[in-house]
């Protein structure tokens, strides 16, 4: 299954194993984020699973930047968030994030969470 986590749409969901992979970060890290930046708010399904929005993972990626490079204390990160003085540029998708939601691509997009929603229930369907 994990060529088709490498295909998802860069505006799939991910589960916190895929973010804590991407941004290479424990997920017990994620999770105590959750508590201390309430901007940080995954989506949660059936038995407390975690599901974050593409600009949730921007945020963490953000946060986890001002802490481990830039040198910033939680309560400094907290302080930055509160007054609005995140560095937007930081936040902002990528051209090729932008590329991805254009028109023309919007096609290939669908097409693509199609493959990946069916490729998902051929699994379940195999552990039944």
């Amino acid at each position: 299954m994990s060529t088709e986590k490498s295909k998802k749409s860069p505006s799939a969901f991910r589960t916190i194993s895929e973010v804590a992979e991407k941004l290479d970060l424990p997920a017990h890290v994620l999770r105590f984020w959750e508590t201390k930046f309430s901007q940080v708010r995954p989506i949660k399904r059936g038995g407390g699973r975690r599901y974050y929005r593409p600009e949730d993972v921007e945020l963490i990626r953000h946060i986890r930047s001002l802490l481990y490079d830039e040198g910033y204390t939680i309560k400094g990160v907290q302080k930055l968030m509160r007054e609005g003085n995140l560095k937007k540029s930081h936040l902002t998708p990528s051209s090729s994030d932008i590329g991805s939601l254009e028109p023309n691509n919007l096609k290939s997009e669908i097409q693509d969470a199609i493959d990946e929603l069916r490729a998902l229930r051929a699994e379940i369907n195999s552990h039944r």
